[in-house]
């Protein structure tokens, strides 16, 4: 039987991509999340979802879309205390092809403790780690090594990814530390991709914090990228 979210996109429809907003996000990350993936080749109708949006996250809801993206946000465990009843459909729909896009507390949420349970592994917290070079939860900037080149991306207090011994997953970037800082992988039928930092930061968040500005839409892309392939 061919899925809901598949029969949208060969009927001609764009393939619907969700952003979650509210109280589980912070001002302004649903929103260059949304920009982003409005801005790419994907051709996506994209749409907010949560509990004050015309479209409630739920299992129908999810099982018209193709992409389920889950931006910055306060802390760990107050969002998943607002989440935790809808690990099941983000499971389910991830498991049954869709796509999860974690940014920040996006990727946090991906782990396991508490979490969607969604990676080959867990997430921990980067500035708490060995090595770390940011040591706080303000806004900063932070080099991460993505795909072999250094870039500056905006950071504030973003996961880092523990994988299991065999996982099968995809390291896009990594802290200066070692640690995984960005990456995709496969859960069941669907992908997953998530990232520590923020590469979505629109100029503001710089210019907002006194922080020069660092151009690093390519590498949010690249992410959206890694995430839509088959």
């Amino acid at each position: 039987m061919t899925h809901p979210r598949h029969s949208e996109t060969t009927a001609g429809r764009r393939p619907l991509a969700l952003v979650y907003r509210g109280p589980a996000s912070s001002p302004g990350c649903p929103e260059a999340v949304a920009g982003l993936l409005s801005s790419g080749p994907w051709n996506l109708d994209v749409r907010f979802t949560g509990p004050n949006e015309a479209l409630p996250l739920s299992a129908e809801t999810l099982s018209r879309a193709l992409l389920y993206a889950q931006p910055g946000g306060g802390t760990l465990a107050s969002a998943y205390r607002r989440l935790r009843r809808r690990r099941r459909e983000i499971r389910d729909f991830v498991r049954d092809g869709g796509r999860y896009l974690g940014f920040c507390l996006g990727g946090y949420l991906a782990g396991a403790t508490p979490g969607f349970g969604l990676l080959p592994g867990d997430t921990d917290q980067y500035i708490s780690s060995p090595g770390a070079t940011v040591h706080d939860e303000s806004d900063t900037l932070l080099t991460v090594t993505w795909k072999g080149r250094p870039r500056t991306v905006f950071f504030q207090d973003g996961p880092l990814f523990v994988l299991d011994e065999r996982a099968d997953a995809t390291v896009l970037a990594t802290y200066d530390n070692g640690a995984a800082a960005a990456l995709v992988t496969r859960f069941e039928r669907g992908r997953v991709a998530v990232t520590g930092p923020h590469p979505e930061a629109t100029t503001d968040w710089y210019t907002d914090h006194g922080l020069p500005v660092h151009h690093t839409l390519d590498l949010a892309m690249d992410l959206v990228e890694a995430v839509m392939e088959e």
